[in-house]
Formats: C-alpha cells, sequence, structure tokens
C-alpha cells in the first residue's frame, strides 16, 4: 500500500512544462464537472422546467427558458476553463500565459453575458410584439423594434467598454481620443443623427403605422418597419424599399389606409341616339341602384348629365364605397358597372365608343 501511495505521489507530482501531472488531471476533471453540469443544467430545462412552462397561461416563461439554455450552458463551460486555469497556476516567464489566459477567459464571461442580455431583450420584445398586436393602437407596435434595437446597442457599448478595461486599457483615454476625433465623426455622421431624428418625428407625429399603405413621390407601399436610420416599404411588386426616416419626415406623405371610405369617379358615356327621356331615366336609374347597393356610402354620391362629349353624352358619376380594402373596392365597383350595363340595355341605350361620322356632299357637275 505504501508503494503504490508513493508511486501515485511520484507520478502526480512530476511536472510537464512547469506543471505537474497532478494538476493536469484537477483541470480536467473541472473541465468534465463543467461539461457534466451543462448537461444536466440543459436536462432540468428540457424535461422539468419546459413542462411546468407550457401549463402556465403565458408564453414567456417558454420564451425565457429557450433564450437562457444556449447562454447558460456555454457560462458553464467558461466556468470550468476559468477553473482549470486557476488550478494549472501557469507560468508567467518568459510569457505571462496566466495574464493573457485570463483575459481571454474574462471576454468569454463577457461575450457569455452579452450573449444572455441579447437573447432575454428578444425574447420580452417577441412576447410584448404579441401583446402590442392585439391593443387597438399601432404606437406600441412601432416603438417596440425601436426600443430593443437601442437596449441592444446599450448593452453592445457597455460590453465593448467592459472587454477594453478589461484588456488593461484605460477607458478614460479611450474617450478622450474619441472626443479628439469627435468633431470629424459627427460631420461624417450628420445624414445618421439627421435620420435617427426623423425617425423620433414619424413615432411622435404618426403619419403612418406599420401595415399602412403609403406613396410618398413615386414610391409606393406597404410599410415593413420603421427603423432607426430607413423605413422599409414592400412595394405592390414585391420588391422593398429602404427610405431614409429624414426624407420621409421632410416628404408629402398619401397614407392611402387612413381612407375612411374610397372614391369611385367615372364617366358614363351613351350614344348619340340617345333621346333626352332615356337620358332622364339612366340618370334616375343610376341614382337608384347606387342608393339600394349595401356598401356604397348613402351620405354622398352624384350622378350627372353633364357633357356633350366628342362621340357620346357622358353621364357623370361619383360615390364612395364602405370598405378601404383594395379587393373589396373593386368587387364593389364592378357589380356597379355591371348594373348600369343592364340598366342602359333595359332602356335600349348603348355605350358609346370613340367615333367620327363623315358626312359626303357631291360635287356640283361641271358646266358645258
Amino acid at each position: 500500500m505504501d508503494f503504490f501511495d508513493s508511486t501515485i505521489g511520484t507520478i502526480s507530482n512530476k511536472e510537464i512544462l512547469g506543471i505537474t501531472l497532478g494538476q493536469y488531471i484537477l483541470a480536467f476533471l473541472a473541465i468534465l464537472l463543467a461539461v457534466l453540469l451543462r448537461r444536466v443544467f440543459g436536462a432540468i430545462v428540457t424535461r422539468v422546467l419546459r413542462r411546468f412552462a407550457r401549463r402556465t397561461k403565458t408564453e414567456l416563461d417558454d420564451m425565457i427558458l429557450s433564450a437562457i439554455e444556449q447562454p447558460i450552458g456555454f457560462a458553464f463551460i467558461v466556468a470550468g476553463l476559468y477553473a482549470a486555469a486557476i488550478i494549472l497556476r501557469l507560468p508567467t516567464e518568459p510569457v505571462d500565459v496566466r495574464r493573457f489566459s485570463f483575459a481571454v477567459l474574462s471576454l468569454l464571461v463577457i461575450i457569455a453575458l452579452s450573449w444572455l442580455v441579447f437573447r432575454l431583450i428578444d425574447a420580452f420584445s417577441a412576447y410584448f410584439a404579441s401583446v402590442a398586436g392585439k391593443t387597438e393602437s399601432t404606437l406600441d407596435d412601432q416603438l417596440i423594434p425601436v426600443i430593443r434595437k437601442s437596449l441592444k446597442v446599450f448593452f453592445g457599448v457597455l460590453a465593448f467598454v467592459f472587454a477594453v478595461q478589461n484588456l488593461g486599457y484605460s477607458v478614460a483615454s479611450l474617450l478622450a481620443g474619441l472626443g479628439i476625433g469627435g468633431l470629424a465623426i459627427a460631420l461624417a455622421a450628420q445624414d445618421t443623427i439627421s435620420n435617427f431624428f426623423g425617425s423620433i418625428t414619424i413615432l411622435l407625429d404618426r403619419p403612418f403605422s406599420v401595415g399602412d399603405w403609403i406613396e410618398t413621390g413615386d414610391q409606393e407601399g406597404v410599410v415593413e418597419e420603421i427603423g432607426f436610420r430607413s423605413t422599409r416599404i414592400r412595394t405592390f411588386g414585391k420588391t422593398q424599399l429602404s427610405i431614409p426616416n429624414r426624407t420621409l419626415a421632410n416628404s408629402v406623405v398619401n397614407n392611402w389606409s387612413r381612407m375612411p371610405i374610397r372614391r369611385v369617379k367615372m364617366t358614363v358615356g351613351v350614344t348619340y341616339e340617345s333621346s333626352a327621356e332615356q337620358m332622364e331615366q339612366a340618370v334616375e336609374g343610376i341614382r337608384t341602384l347606387l342608393r339600394e347597393h349595401p356598401e356604397v356610402y348613402q351620405e354622398f354620391f352624384l350622378v350627372y348629365f353633364t357633357d356633350f362629349g366628342e362621340s357620346s353624352l357622358d353621364i357623370f358619376v361619383y360615390y364612395f364605397t364602405t370598405t378601404t380594402v383594395w379587393a373589396e373596392y373593386l368587387r364593389i365597383r364592378q357589380e356597379v358597372n355591371v348594373r348600369i350595363m343592364r340598366l342602359l340595355e333595359s332602356l335600349g341605350m348603348e355605350v358609346a365608343f370613340p367615333s367620327r361620322t363623315v358626312y359626303l356632299r357631291p360635287e356640283s357637275e361641271p358646266q358645258p
């Protein structure tokens, strides 16, 4: 027994690169323990916590578990490496391996924490976005993406500052250096700053919201996202436009989605063979069919015989549909047009088309 103990002691005290074999074994066991703890944590999350979360009414706990699982698992590995680095007592001469190792491990800790915070921000943003989608107001739908990006930028800058400080650089001197070049950066970032304030103006003034159909200049489409720098619009050709917020804030924006009702303006031309009595009957008939249509806005519509056109007698028809949805609007317009055609057919009238009548006068016979 004494021989066995002495043999084990001799082997464990044997050094490789200035580190005993026993320290290597303990460091390996620390890393192995971290891997096992990571697996145990994953099993607890998968088999216990997720089952408990499914029984609750809210989806927030499920999102939080999905967000923290991978970052905390990574943190277990970093903790094992940190313990191994302490056990190994890494050399400081001729190269300070210990300092370098702990600096790298500290960066890994910052990365793990940043990863965890970013995933939690995404989880809470997704949850509150689903809640905001159930409310009548659209302001919260627009604010949530902005808040999410702002928090990510804030914690990203904070992580960068900690990382720089961990590497041994003075944050104060870094900020002083940035102050020297601040003017140049500010000049270079004029567009970015103006676009940021443009986004704030859009969010506060609310000329449009996500999901609105807008038109600005010669651009038209549905708003998909209002970001820090630009607003993304999906055109009806399914392409995506990115318009700087500064441009939108200073432009005339026609918001078609804010229409309470939708206008139809057209001219019905009938042939000159129509009599005055037929014209009166046609005008009154069109008014009646508009009055009887359930999806035509009844508060205001106009039907009048207005012009003697070049090739037609023109009836001006002006009304609104109660819906602003494009497909439904087109359906109502089609129904009205078909009823007008049937009305004209019943009155023995015809819709005119561009035509011209040429009268030929015979030439006089030549005199003898």
